[in-house]
């Protein structure tokens, strides 16, 4: 088989993967890479030439400022100004998604939805506004935001350097600006005035209050005279049920200790605050003796086989509901490349590792009833967590999970803020000015933040996004690959065939509509590195201007609207959001209308053919 013929299989094989999602895609992508090299289309002393690409390094170095931008304070001096809107829900939708787009310019686009997700979510709850409406706006809106600059998203650092290798010179810092700005300005109008009711009102069932209610799940049980679980500690009794079973909370001498906290042995008289359903609570009881006080009794209409039940208790009459005040509970979502995903607790061993105590899961704005134990973690499940306070933030970075509870503002060290303004100001500067190249200014800028004690060695290193740089590392050869085996040229001249009857422009729009729809379902770095060389047959084909047809691949790689699987801020959004997955497109696909609309005649006009 011929070379081109080879690379048509393997990238064949690789969007299957990407699609099917049973292995996370920077597996996918380097199997794709050592694929290549195996069969010859990559030369083998070639193979990690990607991974010192100006492309990966340029993303790293945005990874490492995102986060520093976040503890310098800077972030949250804007959210701290959002949380002041009112009841109006286009206020909210306006200060929301308004600085999403204005903060994912400037810093990588998931970043910037983490930071507003919290903020978001404590919106909601202090207006009483239905999360599942703002969520999928503040979404959408981080991944317009990233077209204005050249950090904003991947696919732009992609096809700029593509382009410096192509003609010698890459695209600037504000080159994306003029296009990009126009199509952020429409999808955002379009979000706050239309969009928005085109989105699913998941009401209730989105809140994570009402999906977990914890107050109403927990049941008192008391270790009575001669219990077997006298002088056990709260471990033994986890191994001895050999059940993940959570413990809140142990009282004694009418005083409350967080479960995670207590380390001692339990006594004759303790109470245990437990996250119990009928089978656990006959568990507790047969294996440990535990005595449960008044059993709460079930709700109207669900009376149902333990199986089935779904553990939901109202508090017996004359029983007060349980107080979680004080208990260190908090919320997470599971992101996408989380250490936790397709694993179970016992796996984690979240106690013994990390002090955590999972609590309850969520999935789909729903409740899950099955056993924890044996739960396996998806990309957008909400974690109802407790552990130390001091610990949590630390925890949750390890796992992989991001806190969606209301948390508390911190506006930094206004020295600090200061200090990480102007370095960052400065790599812009030299960018601007061609005094240094992106991946160069901005990874000195990374160096010289972290030598001003912007933020923590470690949390520079937690901030690199490894599958996101494995995937460029590996998919850049490949690309490559595409493109010397004659591939790309061969795709580009059956779509000259097929265009042949019809201006450039209604190529350079259907090449826009396919790189969208691409991105819809796979990475929209790997859309990028895939199309790209594409791209540049279709111009050569035209004898028309390279510019054109790669800022065309640039702004429709970052327009993944119609899936939960096209970019991680859709998947962060799914399960707070209580969405499901065919809820997307139905804001999603008219959004990718307009964007089409707007960015074909803004790219003829800012880079004519």
């Amino acid at each position: 088989m011929t070379d081109t013929t080879l690379v048509f299989i393997v990238l064949g094989l690789t969007l299957a993967a990407f699609v099917w999602g049973r292995f996370r895609y920077d597996l996918v992508a380097l199997a794709a890479l050592l694929g290549s090299v195996m069969l010859g289309l990559v030369p083998a002393d070639e193979a990690f030439l990607g991974f010192g690409h100006p492309a990966v390094i340029t993303v790293a170095a945005v990874l490492v400022l995102s986060r520093g931008f976040e503890r310098s304070g800077v972030v949250d001096l804007i959210a701290d100004q959002v949380l002041k809107v009112g009841d109006r829900l286009f206020l909210q939708l306006v200060a929301l998604v308004g600085t999403v787009v204005v903060i994912s310019g400037f810093m990588n686009n998931v970043g910037a939805l983490a930071l507003l997700l919290p903020v978001a979510m404590r919106v909601a709850r202090q207006h009483d506004t239905s999360p599942s409406l703002l969520l999928m706006p503040l979404a959408f809106g981080s991944l317009l935001g990233g077209l204005t600059t050249l950090i904003g998203t991947p696919p732009n650092i992609i096809i700029s350097s593509y382009r410096g290798d192509a003609v010698g010179e890459s695209f600037g810092m504000f080159s994306f600006f003029p296009v990009g700005a126009a199509v952020a300005l429409a999808g955002f109008a379009f979000i706050v005035l239309l969009g928005w009711r085109l989105v699913p009102r998941r009401a209730g069932k989105a809140s994570t209050e009402e999906m977990f209610d914890t107050a109403h799940y927990l049941v008192e049980l008391g270790v009575p005279e001669g219990a077997k679980a006298v002088g056990w500690s709260l471990r033994d009794l986890q191994d001895e049920l050999e059940e993940t079973i959570p413990v809140l909370a142990v009282v004694r001498d009418e005083k409350r200790r967080a479960g995670h906290a207590f380390h001692g042995t339990l006594r004759e008289g303790d109470i245990l605050l437990v996250e119990a359903g009928p089978d656990e609570m006959k568990l507790l009881e047969d294996k440990a003796g535990l005595a449960v006080g008044a059993e709460p009794e079930e709700e109207e209409g669900e009376h149902q086989a333990p199986e089935a039940d779904p553990e939901r208790r109202e508090a017996s009459p004359g029983q007060e509901k349980v107080d979680t005040e004080g208990l260190q509970l908090v919320e997470a979502v599971v992101r996408n490349d989380s250490m936790m995903v397709n694993r179970t607790v016992t796996q984690l061993r979240l106690q013994n590792q990390l002090g955590l105590h999972l609590v309850a899961v969520a999935r789909d704005g729903e409740r899950l009833k099955q056993r924890l134990r044996d739960i396996r973690f998806r990309a957008g499940d909400v974690l109802l967590l407790q552990g130390d306070e001091g610990g949590l933030s630390e925890s949750l970075a390890t796992l992989g999970c991001l806190p969606l509870a209301s948390r508390n503002l911190t506006l930094g060290q206004p020295r600090l803020l200061l200090i990480s303004l102007a370095i960052f100001a400065a790599a812009i500067l030299a960018m601007v000015l061609d005094l240094l190249p992106s991946a160069v200014a901005l990874s000195g800028a990374a160096l010289l933040s972290l030598m001003a004690g912007v933020m923590p060695l470690r949390d520079s290193y937690q901030a690199i996004d490894g599958p996101v740089i494995v995937l460029l590392g590996a998919m850049i050869p490949v690309g490559q690959a595409l493109e010397t085996s004659g591939g790309a040229a061969l795709v580009a001249e059956a779509l000259l065939v097929l265009g042949n009857d019809w201006p450039v422009v209604v190529t350079l729009t259907g090449l826009f509509v396919v790189t969208m729809m691409l991105s819809d379902i796979i990475n929209n770095a790997a859309a990028a590195v895939l199309m790209a060389p594409i791209a540049a047959s279709l111009a050569e084909g035209f004898g028309a201007s390279l510019d054109p047809f790669l800022m065309a691949v640039a702004v429709s790689a970052s327009c993944a609207f119609l899936t939960p699987i096209g970019h991680q801020s859709n998947t962060l959004v799914m399960g707070p959001g209580g969405y499901r997955f065919g809820d997307y497109w139905r804001m999603g696909l008219p959004l990718e209308g307009v964007i089409t609309l707007v960015a074909v005649p803004m790219i003829l006009w800012a880079w004519p053919l």
